[in-house]
């Protein structure tokens, strides 16, 4: 069984994606305390909850797979633009770092946003893809959609990439046998997520809120998802959701909401997760507030789809090293050799 180390693990997605493949998760490090006490409620293997900047590699245990959903706000069209110019930019050059300080892992397992293959005029991904070589890595990139690969009804857009160790030679025994898994039918629609029972109070839009009158007039159907987009709402005819933002707690332009027998309401914190692919039995803290919940979700991966890119790695990894099995043993029966 293959150990992983998950670095930047929010609240499990990637974790939960490689222990759905048949992996170990040998220990994971966030910073986020809410974070935290929401992974501890789900995951029992040691949880560093410190600065990735303070957390000593050198003190981990070693591991097969090194995954990381690393900051991506440099890298959003949302942020600043300013890609490695920006402290946060900085973070995949730690993650080096800790590749080196874990003797490099077999594999190296990276998720962020869209626009990170863009930024810059290209030069901010052609510095990684550059730097993982130059660390003896191999490198492999895909955009994948949770709902093109994850059977999973929400729109989101994420890079992934996929880096095997090299041999001393150059050579790469994994590589090969590596491929981004191939899109499947979506199934599962917005109908099958959204909770048929009426939920709290506080999800629901009342007469008192400014924008009532246009949500009533524009949110007629049951079977999709509506967005409230500061002055007018829109509506999402593809009927998935759309991508799930860390900000939905906190109103604006991002808010998913939907029309049910019981009146007009936000996605419950407990939807977004699922809308996230999430089991059902995963546990969300009684006791946290809901902005925080959401901000979780918004920032999490669509556990689906890590799950089938890691089981093709541990694929890659058995066949690679089953072959290298094959080749010792024809060296040892050669003639005139020995040992």
């Amino acid at each position: 069984m293959y150990k992983v180390g998950s670095l930047y693990a929010g609240v499990g997605g990637i974790c939960q994606g490689f222990i759905n493949s048949g992996a170990e998760l040998a220990w994971a490090n966030e910073y986020d305390k809410n974070a935290c006490i929401t992974y501890r409620l789900n995951f029992k293997h040691p949880l560093h909850e410190e600065d990735i900047w303070k957390l000593d590699p050198l003190l981990l245990e070693k591991v097969d797979i090194l995954a990381g959903g690393f900051p991506c706000q440099p890298f959003s069209v949302a942020g600043y633009r300013k890609g490695f110019n920006d402290q946060r930019g900085n973070h995949f050059f730690r993650i080096i770092e800790f590749i080196n300080a874990l003797n490099k892992p077999k594999a190296v397992f990276l998720e962020n946003v869209k626009n990170l293959y863009g930024h810059d005029q290209g030069k901010t991904f052609r510095i990684i893809k550059e730097a993982m070589a130059a660390n003896g890595y191999s490198f492999q990139s895909a955009v994948l959609n949770s709902k093109d690969f994850g059977n999973i009804p929400q729109n989101r857009e994420r890079v992934y990439i996929v880096c095997f160790r090299n041999e001393e030679d150059g050579t790469n025994k994994y590589a090969d046998h590596f491929k981004f898994p191939p899109a499947v039918k979506l199934t599962k629609s917005v109908k099958d997520i959204i909770s048929k029972e009426e939920e709290e109070e506080r999800f629901y839009y009342k007469k008192d809120k400014y924008m009532y009158s246009e949500l009533l007039k524009t949110i007629t159907r049951k079977d999709t998802i509506y967005q409230w987009r500061r002055h007018y709402v829109r509506e999402n005819k593809s009927d998935v959701c759309p991508t799930l933002t860390a900000n939905m707690g906190t109103g604006g332009h991002n808010v998913p909401l939907i029309l049910t027998d019981f009146g007009i309401r936000k996605l419950t914190p407990r939807e977004c997760f699922l809308f996230q692919g999430y089991p059902k039995k995963y546990k969300l803290p009684e006791n946290m507030g809901a902005s925080q919940l959401y901000k979780q979700a918004g920032n999490s991966v669509t556990v689906p789809v890590i799950e089938k890119i890691a089981r093709n790695v541990i694929e890659a990894l058995n066949k690679g090293s089953q072959e290298e099995k094959k080749k010792v043993s024809v060296e040892k029966k050669k003639p005139g050799n020995n040992s």
